[in-house]
């Protein structure tokens, strides 16, 4: 994607944007929200990980027999009030959580900048937290490619064994469905990387991504894509969600070209007037080997969350 720049909009705007991103462990949450944050400029942007407010440490969690899912184990109530802080222009003190060792660490002072993301496992827990936010994104990533992903990590960065990280994906195999999953429903966009059919081992640059698009937020249109002759997968329609209601499904596949990634690029651009120089390399990830590496459908994923900030930034709802 193209070079970082800046932007600038006219009118009144809102001080203040919030994005919440919510999704089960080891789902892609930390590197969708980096990319965001590149595209509205990192010195714009406060990012929190809604994890830090734990309310008990890994030795605590274990001695109770709760797991960190668990709404139980967190302080709900000081996130929502920190939320409404930062919204009003208040600073914080945010709590941190060592995933390293599991330990509760020194709180950090935190102010609020124009863009602020909440990113973690129960953002969207209660009812007065789903109300403060202005774009709702939920993960759902193929159940077998998140195993691979939590493995990966926790055995790379958090100095687990492969078999710790299984017994406790199997001490929280009840948790996820009670405590996560129910966040679906209260979602803008419901994002859905998954592998090809040609290729069930694949867990980077190609997978594919599916978004579900809810009425709750006016998405671009992108139909025009649907007659640019791009073939090879991506597929716009209107279809029912599981509860049945009306949604657009977006499909990207992961095999995109470059150009055609472009193209679905610059018509979300063309839809984005507000930032007419609002631009980054995004769509990196690192793989399990360590190496940095590109993903289209990641990056257009990073992009049309991007242009949901700055719609709701400025207020503005035209499609």
């Amino acid at each position: 994607m193209s070079s970082t720049g800046r932007f600038t909009m006219g009118g009144k705007k809102k001080p203040h944007t919030i994005l919440g991103i919510v999704g089960d462990s080891a789902t892609g949450k930390t590197t969708l929200t980096a990319g965001i944050a590149n595209i509205l400029g990192p010195d714009r942007v406060t990012v929190i990980c809604t994890d830090d407010y734990h309310r008990y440490d890994r030795k605590e969690r274990a001695v109770n027999g709760l797991s960190a899912l668990d709404p139980r184990c967190n302080y709900i109530d000081i996130l929502e009030q920190h939320i409404r802080l930062l919204r009003a222009g208040e600073p914080i003190l945010q709590p941190i959580y060592g995933h390293d060792h599991g330990t509760l660490d020194r709180p950090i002072y935190v102010e609020p900048k124009e863009f602020i993301v909440f990113e973690g496992l129960l953002g969207f827990t209660t009812r007065s937290l789903r109300d403060l936010y202005d774009v709702k994104v939920y993960l759902e990533p193929d159940e077998d490619l998140r195993i691979r992903w939590k493995i990966n990590r926790d055995t790379a960065k958090r100095h687990y064994t492969k078999e710790e990280v299984l017994k406790s994906l199997k001490k929280r195999e009840k948790d996820s469905p009670a405590f996560i999953w129910p966040q679906r429903t209260f979602a803008d966009m419901v994002v859905s990387f998954y592998p090809p059919e040609n290729n069930a081992t694949e867990s980077g640059a190609h997978l594919n991504v599916r978004h579900t698009l809810r009425p709750t937020l006016p998405h671009p249109d992108l139909s025009p894509i649907l007659e640019s002759g791009i073939q090879n997968g991506l597929h716009l329609e209107l279809v029912r969600d599981r509860d049945g209601k009306p949604v657009d499904v977006l499909e990207i596949p992961g095999n995109i070209s470059d150009n055609d990634a472009k193209k679905l690029e610059e018509l979300i651009w063309s839809r984005l007037p507000e930032a007419p120089e609002l631009r980054a390399n995004v769509g990196k990830f690192t793989d399990d080997k360590n190496a940095s590496k590109i993903s289209h459908p990641l990056a257009l994923t990073q992009l049309l969350i991007a242009y949901h900030m700055v719609k709701a930034q400025v207020g503005v709802h035209a499609i």
